[in-house]
């Protein structure tokens, strides 16, 4: 349930169990939740406090029912250190004006640490629209982020190159092998562009290797930031770069190689006040009936190859 469903399902149960004297009904109703939800009366004092609410800052209701939600129990702070409750508290401006507020805030656990939590406040109203107290919802932001932050870094392990930050050749392969499923034959073929970094060791040797390598992450980001979003751009391996064209027609793919070509010429770092910039030598190909994986990569080195052999800093395009 959202935060948003969450909040109106409080709020009709808070009405419904004031209308009917029965506390029990919604009671149960929010104890269910993981979301930690308490409900003030007109004087900020808390008149329940969720099993969810307990989880979270490890306060039982036993120990904050009939205080106010101020008296140095969750002491939210903002991003800044700032103390909310005396000034700034979301729950109480809300009980003032009935707006309804969310914010990213950090509350204060029972055993002395903070907790990144997300509140929504809303207002309780009687029947004749007074307010009459307050609800807020929270839900714990700590190991939701810790989970993604572990997805990212797995990822980038498994699916990244680590010097340049584009697709490594695992993900690549991966790639390849999802087009040759037919989705984007489909959608009108596709094809390989794969180029290499001109006389790359020369100028390892000239400039050393940490040059090198910020001038295999200028190339990356050239290649990656001027393709479409459906496009795969990748590190093949070394000064060796792949990209999986989608959605494209044999001159579209042709096209494309020579703007990436132009484009790497133009570009330059700056070291020791003097731009360095470097060529690359494209191949490209088209799918072709009875390709796979491996014909079609074998055909765009082929045709790199040919693009060193006549000189360099050019594409050789095949069809």
């Amino acid at each position: 349930m959202s935060s948003n469903n969450v909040l109106s399902a409080a709020k009709e149960a808070q009405n419904a169990a004031m209308l009917q004297g029965d506390g029990s009904f919604y009671e149960e109703l929010l104890d269910g939740l993981d979301d930690g939800i308490y409900f003030v009366d007109p004087q900020r004092r808390i008149t329940f406090w969720s099993q969810g609410a307990e989880r979270i800052t490890g306060y039982k209701a036993v120990d904050v029912v009939g205080s106010c939600c101020s008296d140095n129990i969750l002491m939210h702070v903002d991003d800044k250190g700032k103390c909310l409750c005396k000034s700034g508290c979301p729950l109480a401006a809300t009980m003032k004006d009935g707006e309804h507020r969310s914010a990213d805030l950090f509350l204060h656990h029972k055993d002395g640490h903070r907790v990144p939590i997300t509140v929504r406040a809303s207002a309780v109203h009687d029947r004749t629209g007074r307010i009459i107290g307050g609800v807020e919802t929270f839900h714990d932001g700590s190991s939701q982020q810790a989970d993604l932050q572990r997805i990212r870094e797995l990822e980038q392990m498994a699916f990244l190159d680590s010097l340049t930050g584009i697709a490594n050749r695992r993900y690549l392969d991966n790639s390849l092998g999802s087009r040759f499923a037919g989705v984007d034959r489909a959608l009108g073929g596709f094809g390989l562009i794969m180029l290499d970094v001109d006389r790359f060791k020369k100028f390892n040797d000239t400039y050393g290797h940490e040059t090198g390598d910020e001038v295999l992450q200028m190339v990356a980001r050239t290649l990656s930031h001027n393709c479409r979003p459906f496009d795969t751009v990748g590190r093949w391996g070394g000064e060796e770069f792949l990209i999986v064209v989608g959605r494209a027609k044999g001159e579209d793919i042709q096209a494309l190689a020579e703007t990436l070509r132009a484009l790497v010429e133009k570009s330059s770092l700056t070291v020791d006040g003097q731009p360095l910039s470097v060529t690359a030598s494209f191949g490209a190909t088209m799918v072709r009936p009875g390709d796979d994986a491996h014909s079609l990569t074998a055909r765009a080195d082929e045709s790199l190859y040919q693009s060193k052999e006549s000189g360099r800093n050019r594409v050789t395009f095949q069809e």
